[in-house]
């Protein structure tokens, strides 16, 4: 017997649904990773803004930045 993959099942599973099923779940994934994304750059900028106010952060244009990692 050959082993599917959990991918494989859940592509099975949502062909089984009806057209107007299939949109809202895509509808639901998709506002779902709007919301996870949202919530990884909330906490990358608690992140930073704790950085900055610790001292640990460093400002400067977009030349100084690209001339920094050009440095060995």
């Amino acid at each position: 017997m050959v082993k599917t993959s959990t991918f494989q099942q859940a592509i099975e599973t949502v062909e089984k649904l009806s057209l107007e099923e299939q949109q809202m779940l895509i509808d639901t994934i998709q506002k779902r990773l709007h919301q996870q994304r949202r919530a990884i750059l909330s906490q990358e900028i608690k992140e930073i803004r704790q950085e900055v106010t610790e001292g640990k952060g460093q400002f400067g244009s977009v030349d100084e930045f690209l001339n920094e990692l050009d440095q060995p």
